[in-house]
């Protein structure tokens, strides 16, 4: 397939006026200015405006089913402020009507896992939105692990009257855990090495941390308030973790300190209302502040906390607040793929990549803009 003409943002080397791209079976094989003449199936993309798929870079989706109540939440274990071996991929469904609501708005891939009430809440992956089987829809699982900090997991278990019920202890069971798993990673290589030594005994919980210990997957930590995100630098600091920041809403306070901590930042959602506490100094200039101090800042919906449809009008709200064009594009695309580890597969409109293409007849970023023709692992959808 050739997709002729049009202005081309490849979110990687800039834009393309009135290029092609060549779609050879899932992958990208060649992006260049100009008229390519072929015997190739060509979709004319002439006077349009084309971009890689879109990525939500964190929600639920599949978790929490759209339509049901407790019979389709399956995104929150709180019986244990301790959950690291828990899988996203063993609770999406992805018949959920969501996925299909995101394909039609250009969505073409998530990051969807567990919610925010438990510190160590368990493992997000990284998935298509086209499909019927997760097994064969996921991109990387897991593609990073969640930790919480704040206001959701001590409201959780004070309401049951255990710990953690402040924020001392919420930061004590993720480096109490962090630390038993270090220590259980030790005794496991020094077992491989020294014959007089014991393997530990079995431990899902150690076993699923150790990824995130080797710096293999990353530590996503949900975290509002500003002195939340100084805990989870402080925490990423003494662990060596790969940490991106979730939400990050009062981010723009201490921008110069995530900046300096090389913390990138997944914001949103920015059409929500100052609905609880950690929420009161949410203001829509956040992602804009953080791009300005040089954070790496990506976009996310929170579905179904918005529908997840939504995502490029939350890139165009931004965009109304200090953010260029290119840069709330690739704040949905490249930055977004980038907080995931699957900047290798998607994002990016380049020659190796996955060939998820969006192709507008206005500008991607609006109310409700849907995508004239979506071409998703090489095959034209609609």
């Amino acid at each position: 397939m050739i997709i002729q003409g049009g202005t081309i943002y490849t979110s990687l080397s800039g834009v393309i006026r009135e290029g092609y791209i060549r779609v050879r079976g899932d992958k990208i094989t060649e992006v260049a200015g100009g008229t390519y003449t072929g015997p190739e199936e060509v979709l004319d993309a002439r006077g349009c405006m084309v971009t890689p798929g879109f990525i939500d870079a964190h929600c639920h989706i599949g978790m929490w089913e759209e339509g049901l109540s407790f019979e389709g939440d399956d995104g929150n274990e709180e019986t244990d402020p301790s959950t690291p071996h828990l899988r996203g991929l063993d609770a999406v469904n992805p018949l959920d009507r969501a996925f299909g609501d995101a394909l039609s708005f250009g969505v073409t891939t998530v990051l969807t896992g567990p919610g925010s009430a438990n510190p160590v809440a368990g493992q997000f992956l990284a998935m298509k939105t086209h499909g019927r089987v997760i097994d064969r829809m996921a991109l990387r699982a897991p593609c990073a692990m969640k930790f919480a900090l704040g206001e959701n997991p001590k409201t959780v278990y004070n309401g049951k009257s255990q710990q953690p019920a402040t924020r001392m202890a919420i930061a004590s069971v993720i480096r109490d855990q962090l630390a038993k798993a270090q220590r259980y990673m030790e005794d496991l290589e020094r077992a491989k090495t020294d014959e007089d030594a014991d393997l530990p005994d079995f431990d899902s919980k150690c076993e699923a941390l150790i990824p995130v210990l080797k710096g293999e997957i990353k530590a996503h930590f949900h975290a509002h308030r500003a002195d939340d995100i100084c805990t989870a630098i402080r925490l990423s600091r003494e662990f060596g973790l790969d940490a991106v920041i979730i939400h990050g809403t009062e981010g723009y306070l201490i921008a110069d300190v995530i900046a300096e901590a090389g913390l990138p930042v997944v914001c949103g959602p920015v059409l929500t209302t100052r609905s609880k506490p950690e929420l009161r100094n949410m203001e829509r200039y956040n992602a804009a502040r953080l791009m300005e101090a040089g954070v790496r800042v990506s976009i996310c919906t929170d579905a179904p906390e918005l529908p997840v449809e939504l995502l490029s009008t939350c890139a165009a709200v931004c965009a109304q607040h200090g953010m260029e064009l290119p840069q709330a594009l690739e704040a949905i695309t490249i930055n977004a793929a980038r907080a995931a580890g699957i900047q290798d597969r998607v994002g990016a409109i380049a020659p190796g990549m996955d060939a998820d293409i969006l192709v507008f007849d206005q500008s991607p970023l609006g109310l409700l803009v849907k995508p004239r023709h979506l071409v998703l692992g090489g095959q034209r959808l609609f």
